[in-house]
C-alpha cells in the first residue's frame, strides 16, 4: 500500500530518535581509528563476525516454533491456528521458516533491527510474512503519535511492491524486532557501535594477508658498495623473482658485491598472532559467544565445554528468544487472541545434557510422580504409549507417604492376639 506521506502521516520531524540514521556520527558505519572503513558487508567478510552471526542466526532458526493456547494452569499446542503453519513451516511462498528466521536474525545482529512485511486478509489475520532490508527502512511518527514505516524500494527483494520509490507501511503491517537501543523503538547496530574493534580485526587480517603475499618475510634493503645508475630497475627485478608466497625459500643470487639486509619487526615480536586471537575474542565478546564456539579451544576442556554450552543457551540465546517471542505475539496475534494464545520458541532440546544425565533425570522425575512415560518420550522425540497401556500414568514409590500421616501406625494399639514380647 502506497500512501502520500504528508496527507496521511504528518511531518517527518516527529519521527522517533534514531541515531543510526541521524546525525550523531558515533553510531554510524564508516571510517575507524584503524583506517579501515566498516559497514555491514566488510564486517561480514571477517571470519569472527561471520561466525558469530551465523551461530546465533542458525540457533534461532533451528528452534521449534509453535503457537500455544492457555489451558487452565497449563498449555496446549494449537495446530489449527492460521499462524501455526506460517511460523512453523512457510512464512511465504518463497521461504521456509528456517530461512525466514535466519534472515531476520542476521539483520538483527548486523543492523540492530529486523523488519518483515505482514500480509493480512480481510479479517486482519496474517497470511504471509516477507523480510524487509533494515538499511532501506526509516521509522517515523505522525502528528497523532502513531508510528509508521517508510521503506525505500530500489531492487526486487519483495514481490508485494510493484513500484520503485518510497512505500509507506502502517504499524500493523510491519513486524519489527528491535535490538538494544536507548528509546525502546529503534535498536542500534552492534557493528556500528563497535566499529573500531571490527576495523582492527579487518586491519589484522589484511596485515596477515600482505605478510604472506610478501613471501612471509618483512621488508628489506639491497646494499650496493658503489652507486647504482637505475635503483628502480634493480628493485623491480628483485621483486619479480623473490616477492610473493610462491617464491618463498628461493635462493637469491647477488652480484657486484650487493648484500641483502632485512628490516622490520618479525611478527612474533610484534605479537601478531596474539593480536589476531584477541580480536577474535573481542568480536565473540560483542555477541556474547563462548570462545570455543568460534574455534578458540584454549580454555575449553571436556569438563567445562558442556557447561559453557549451557551458559550460551541461558545467557546468550534466551534474551534473543524472549525478544522474538514477544515481538511475534505483539505484531501477529489479534487483540482478542492475545488473551488466549502465545508463541513460543522451545530451547529445551539445547538444554539437554548427555545421555546418561538425561536418563538419570528422567528416572528421578518418573519415580517422584511429576513426569509420565509419555512426557519423557515426547522430550526424546519418541512416539507415545497408548493411555490404556499406562503411558499417561503418574507413579510414586510405595514407601512414600504424606507428612501428616507420618507415625500414624506407631500410635495404633497392638492387636490383642499379638505378643509384644514383654513380661505380664
Amino acid at each position: 500500500m502506497k500512501i502520500p506521506i504528508l496527507s496521511r502521516f504528518g511531518k517527518a520531524r516527529d519521527k522517533p530518535t534514531d541515531y543510526y540514521t541521524g546525525s550523531d556520527y558515533t553510531f554510524l558505519f564508516g571510517p575507524t581509528t584503524s583506517g579501515k572503513s566498516v559497514n555491514e558487508f566488510t564486517a561480514m567478510q571477517t571470519t569472527a563476525v561471520y561466525s558469530c552471526v551465523r551461530i546465533l542466526s542458525e540457533a534461532i532458526a533451528s528452534l521449534p516454533l509453535h503457537v500455544y493456547r492457555y489451558k487452565g494452569a497449563g498449555k496446549e499446542r494449537v495446530f489449527d491456528h492460521p499462524l501455526y503453519h506460517i511460523l512453523h513451516d512457510e512464512p511465504n511462498s518463497e521461504m521456509t521458516s528456517f530461512v525466514f528466521r535466519e534472515t531476520l536474525m542476521s539483520h538483527l545482529l548486523i543492523w540492530g533491527n529486523a523488519y518483515a512485511q505482514i500480509i493480512r486478509d480481510g479479517a486482519g489475520r496474517v497470511v504471509a510474512l516477507y523480510p524487509l532490508l533494515p538499511n532501506k527502512m526509516t521509522v517515523y511518527r505522525d502528528k497523532n503519535g502513531e508510528i509508521y514505516y517508510a521503506y525505500t524500494r530500489s531492487s526486487d527483494e519483495n514481490p508485494n511492491f510493484k513500484e520503485y520509490g518510497t512505500v509507506m507501511l502502517r504499524r500493523e503491517d510491519v513486524l519489527h524486532i528491535p535490538g538494544l537501543g536507548f528509546d525502546g523503538l529503534m535498536g542500534y547496530s552492534p557493528i556500528a557501535m563497535a566499529r573500531n574493534a571490527v576495523g582492527m580485526t579487518i586491519a589484522c587480517e589484511e596485515y596477515g594477508a600482505s605478510f604472506f603475499a610478501n613471501g612471509a618475510n618483512p621488508g628489506g634493503v639491497l646494499e650496493h658498495p658503489g652507486i647504482l645508475k637505475d635503483p628502480a630497475k634493480v628493485r623491480d627485478s628483485w621483486n619479480s623473482v623473490y616477492q610473493g608466497s610462491g617464491n618463498a625459500h628461493r635462493i637469491a643470487v647477488l652480484e657486484e658485491g650487493m648484500k641483502y639486509q632485512q628490516i622490520g619487526i618479525p611478527p612474533e615480536e610484534a605479537q601478531f598472532l596474539e593480536t589476531r586471537k584477541f580480536q577474535i575474542n573481542e568480536i565473540a565478546r560483542l555477541y556474547r559467544i563462548p570462545p570455543h564456539m568460534v574455534g578458540d579451544l584454549e580454555k575449553s576442556s571436556f569438563s567445562n565445554i558442556e557447561q559453557q554450552s549451557l551458559e550460551f543457551v541461558k545467557y546468550t540465546l534466551d534474551p534473543w528468544v524472549i525478544r522474538w517471542e514477544q515481538a511475534l505475539a505483539r505484531s501477529l496475534l489479534l487483540p482478542e487472541e492475545k488473551k488466549q494464545y502465545f508463541i513460543k520458541l522451545n530451547v529445551d532440546g539445547l538444554l539437554r545434557g548427555d545421555y546418561q544425565s538425561r536418563m538419570t533425570g528422567y528416572a528421578t522425575a518418573r519415580q517422584n510422580g511429576w513426569m509420565s512415560a509419555n512426557d519423557i518420550r515426547e522430550m526424546e522425540d519418541l512416539n507415545p504409549i497408548a493411555p490404556e497401556e499406562g503411558g499417561d500414568l503418574y507413579l510414586i514409590n510405595g514407601n512414600m507417604t504424606k507428612l501428616a500421616d507420618a507415625g500414624i501406625f506407631a500410635g495404633q494399639a497392638p492387636a490383642p492376639e499379638e505378643n509384644t514380647g514383654g513380661t505380664q
